[in-house]
């Protein structure tokens, strides 16, 4: 008997807007700064600023999206909504495990690493303004396909079961606005400076309530709680993938003979 497909949440869903709408930005973010590059126009600051909308517009977007952070909702993943009192459901066991909570310290280093050798280049202005912000667009992309799709960090570092349990969800936008602090302009470290008080207010509650962290202590991390059912579409996902591999297999086995 077919198991019956389930409907995408409203929180999963949300997560497909952003994913389309971000792809939408770093198309036309790469369609100018190639316009730069090959014609050279305005640069990818000045021809933005030009249209100070468009800067309007995206800054407010993503200032919304990091506000909405710092409060509860019921249109976010239970993964950034377990810092807070009102989903900590007790379920008597006072054995707080975190899992991932050593692994925490290598990705910061690893991501630090990893943008200082960006952030070094700019500094010898072998990459500029345009290729930081696409770099900066181009993570926020990733961030979405992190959380629908395939998770590095998930699956080679914090080994948690999900994002759910992640201990470093709410790092997500003070990474993807790291490029940003090369860039010098108030819209942009502005958002810098909100991602980074989002991550602090997450390790300042994580360092005195810890037990909302953990899925032994805290039943709003078990499945049945779960509003996102965000596994339950990626093993979707990974089904149709195998069989779109069988039927390529059986297709070239055909044309073989």
């Amino acid at each position: 008997m077919q198991k019956k497909r389930r409907k995408l949440s409203i929180v999963s869903t949300w997560h497909y807007v952003r994913l389309i709408y971000r792809s939408v930005l770093f198309v036309l973010l790469l369609i100018s700064y190639i316009r730069f590059r090959f014609y050279s126009e305005a640069s990818i600051i000045e021809s933005v600023e030009k249209m100070p909308t468009i800067i309007v517009v995206t800054w407010a977007i993503f200032v919304v999206e990091m506000i909405f952070r710092f409060f509860p909702s019921k249109y976010e993943s239970p993964g950034c909504q377990k810092q807070f009192a009102k989903n900590y459901i007790k379920s008597g066991s006072t054995e707080i495990v975190i899992h991932d909570n050593n692994a925490t310290m290598l990705v910061a280093l690893i991501w630090v690493v990893f943008n200082g050798v960006f952030g070094a280049l700019y500094m010898t202005g072998i990459l500029d303004d345009g290729i930081m912000i696409l770099l900066c667009s181009a993570y926020s992309i990733c961030d979405i396909i992190c959380i629908l799709f395939f998770c590095p960090f998930q699956s080679w570092f914090m080994k948690n079961k999900c994002c759910s349990t992640c201990r470093i969800y709410n790092w997500d936008y003070a990474m993807m606005f790291t490029p940003l602090f090369f860039v010098r302009k108030s819209y942009t470290w502005s958002l810098l400076v909100l991602s980074v008080a989002l991550l602090i207010r997450w390790e300042i509650t994580f360092y005195l309530h810890p037990e909302r962290f953990s899925e032994k202590t805290n039943d709003y991390l078990q499945c049945k709680n779960c509003t996102e059912k965000l596994c339950t579409h990626k093993k979707q996902l990974n089904s149709l993938w195998k069989q779109i591999e069988k039927y390529t297999a059986e297709r070239i086995k055909r044309l073989k003979k």
